[in-house]
């Protein structure tokens, strides 16, 4: 009789929440991530609070152990939400020797984008994605930007060069949605699809709608 292996350990997912619009692009996320049974080490920016409230009446604590919290119990997750402040250099995220199997900044302000693609890693948002891309960990930037200037377009593909996915939140209308919720949905079933977590959010092209 052979021994069975060892079960697989969970995927552990850094997901960063940044002032851009489409806060709710980031918390559908999330839900999905805890809910695909993965661990999340969380983290957001002043201006992502700001962003919450003004499009969700979502207030987060600016004290991050108090958002984590709350939506460990709302969530029901326990220990695999972690929420991180800006300057927590110890957390896990901040090092190369520790990182994420994967990290989604959801969604991506612009400034957060330049800056990441200048290596500037003044915040932990930031650090954690320079380590991702130092360590080729699967990075994806979700930006919310139109126009787009010539320097966003550079910086977008600078970091495309270095391999990191552009996922700008383009929800398509061939699925036929009736709500916000279905369009918000679709944007997170494509970055779902890039983490190689199943998910139910959508038909597939080509599969039957009902």
């Amino acid at each position: 009789m052979t021994a069975s292996s060892p079960p697989a350990s969970p995927l552990t997912i850094t997901l960063a929440l940044t002032g851009a619009s489409g806060l709710p692009y980031g918390v559908r996320l999330l839900e999905h991530l805890l809910a695909a049974g993965c661990r999340v080490w969380l983290l957001y920016s002043q201006a992502a609070q700001i962003v919450a409230q003004q499009e969700m009446q979502l207030t987060l604590p600016s004290q991050p152990k108090a958002l984590q919290a709350l939506w460990r119990e709302q969530y029901g997750c326990g220990e695999r939400l972690s929420v991180f402040g800006r300057e927590e250099w110890f957390a896990p995220p901040a090092s190369g020797s520790n990182p994420a199997d994967a990290m989604v900044v959801c969604p991506c302000s612009m400034g957060t984008l330049a800056a990441i693609a200048h290596g500037l890693s003044d915040s932990l948002i930031e650090r954690a994605a320079d380590v991702s891309i130092k360590e080729k960990r699967p990075l994806i930037l979700v930006p919310r930007e139109t126009p787009l200037s010539v320097i966003h377009l550079e910086n977008l593909l600078s970091l495309a060069r270095l391999g990191v996915v552009i996922l700008p939140p383009s929800p398509g209308f061939y699925t036929h949605p009736t709500s916000v919720a279905d369009m918000v949905d679709f944007v997170v079933a494509r970055i779902l699809d890039q983490l190689h977590i199943p998910h139910q959010l959508m038909p597939r092209w080509g599969e039957s709608r009902s």
